[in-house]
């Protein structure tokens, strides 16, 4: 296991890349930034916009993927207030409990952008079954979830005859990931490994009827090539924190005063709900780091804090999986907490975890080392 000599993100992470100086893809996309005109990027962004901009007032042009988070508060100013669009807003709700600060934000970027918002409400009865089932074969509890939020805009695009459809960053080429090549259009995004194809028929034999399953299925790709599905990090310069610093002067609310999340090192990103974040956790037994490392590394590339501080807030943060967490999960799915540590156990990778004298699971000695002390 071999760490970044810049962030703390490891080589274990699906599909990244490092250069002969051991620096991620990441950092080195993030260097590049500088070297960008962000005004001749800006142009074009108004020139795109131009071609989809409506006929008449009263119509929409465009539609939004949103969560309601601080990048969706930014995504929609930049659309609406700085290009001039009439957005449709469109979001996937999941099925946990939700925070105050969630149900807050996604209410409050309707409010104080004045746009109209469809919330997809997904198939409880099915839901229960697919994410207990993908949680306990594959260890993606999301999945159900992940996949609609990449496939319903998708079809409401096209139902609607709104070609043009924003997301915020493109996940691959900030984070590295399977596509870390910089491009605007998105049409790829549906493949990026995050949500990949499952077989239906599994799911079918779980007793969910097709009819459950709508959506589910990606679009044919000549439907999708009907459309400009299109990452907004191109076009403007991508910083959660910045982001973050905008959405908050817009009535945004972070988690601050409302739960200290043991496994996170901040209270700004995926605040929405509770048992969803133990599908960003599970990074941790299968690749040996999770959602501490994710946001440590992007505070070393802001600026914002060194690598060895990064180095121990992941020490601390990264292992520590939230035990409302998992109360939240366990009582949507109904799995008792035995059956769900008992599935959680077969996850952890041995090749780079231990158990320590309390029955833990740790990093074993030798990568903790090189994390801090990286070397290639």
């Amino acid at each position: 296991m071999k760490f970044c000599t810049k962030c703390v993100m490891p080589d274990t992470r699906p599909k990244i890349t490092f250069n002969a100086e051991g620096v991620c893809v990441a950092c080195q996309n993030h260097e590049k930034k500088s070297k960008v005109d962000w005004d001749a990027r800006f142009a074009e962004l108004r020139v795109l916009c131009d071609k989809y901009r409506r006929k008449r007032e009263g119509e929409y042009d465009c539609i939004i993927a949103v969560s309601g988070g601080k990048d969706s508060h930014y995504q929609v100013h930049v659309m609406k207030e700085l290009m001039g669009m009439n957005p449709l807003l469109i979001t996937v709700e999941d099925f946990f409990t939700m925070t105050e600060a969630g149900r807050h934000n996604v209410q409050n970027i309707s409010e104080a952008f004045g746009c109209n918002m469809l919330a997809f409400k997904p198939n409880r009865r099915a839901g229960k079954v697919i994410t207990r089932y993908m949680y306990e074969k594959y260890g993606r509890p999301g999945w159900y979830i992940d996949r609609l939020l990449y496939t319903v805009p998708l079809y409401y695009a096209a139902s609607l005859n709104l070609p043009l459809l924003v997301y915020g960053e493109n996940v691959s080429y900030e984070y590295g990931g399977v596509s870390d090549k910089e491009t605007y259009s998105a049409r790829e995004q549906i493949f990026n490994g995050v949500a990949p194809d499952v077989d239906l028929q599994e799911l079918v034999e779980l007793g969910i009827s097709m009819d459950e399953l709508a959506y589910l299925t990606a679009p044919d790709k000549a439907l999708i090539d009907k459309l400009e599905p299109i990452y907004l990090s191109y076009f403007v310069e991508w910083n959660s924190e910045k982001n973050y610093e905008f959405a908050k002067t817009r009535g945004f609310w972070e988690l601050t005063h409302e739960w200290d999340r043991t496994n996170h090192v901040e209270s700004i990103d995926q605040i929405d709900s509770v048992g969803y974040l133990l599908n960003a956790w599970l990074k941790f037994p299968k690749y040996g780091h999770a959602f501490a490392t994710d946001y440590a590394s992007r505070g070393v590339r802001y600026g914002m804090i060194s690598r060895e501080e990064a180095v121990k807030l992941v020490e601390q943060r990264d292992y520590a999986l939230d035990p409302w967490i998992v109360r939240d999960f366990c009582d949507f799915t109904g799995m008792t907490a035995k059956e769900f540590y008992d599935a959680l156990e077969t996850f952890y990778n041995p090749e780079l975890f231990e158990k320590n004298s309390m029955g833990q699971w740790r990093l074993k000695p030798e990568h903790m080392e090189q994390r801090r002390h990286p070397s290639w």
